[in-house]
């Protein structure tokens, strides 16, 4: 329990601090984003299983548009991924958001990945 505590405290303080230094580039990527998609939506939520099989959301930047074919169905990946989108997965900028995760306490720093 102690070393829990302490980490979790650990991984706020960092992650807080990060976030407070970094804060313009994320509000830049985050507007970048809601222009490159139209307005779509900028963060993107995906169910991912945690400690003890607890399921949590994994925010994450949108980096692909909700384009569908005639038949509703969405088109391939390779078709809906923008520009903006394949730099930013490329430089893992799309990971940026689950430090959110982090602070929330779904997630940490350090660990297995979900």
């Amino acid at each position: 329990m102690y070393q829990h505590c302490i980490k979790r405290i650990f991984d706020f303080i960092l992650v807080f601090c990060t976030l407070a230094i970094i804060w313009p580039i994320f509000l830049i990527i985050t507007l970048w984003l809601y222009f490159a998609n139209r307005g779509a939506g900028v963060f993107f939520l995906q169910n991912r299983p945690g400690k003890k099989g607890k399921f949590f959301k994994v925010i994450k930047y949108k980096t692909m548009t909700d384009e569908r074919d005639e038949n509703g169905n969405l088109l391939p990946d390779e078709k809906r991924l923008t520009k903006i989108g394949k730099f930013i997965r490329s430089t893992s900028i799309d990971e940026l958001p689950q430090l959110i995760n982090v602070l929330k306490g779904d997630m940490a720093l350090i660990g297995p990945r979900p």
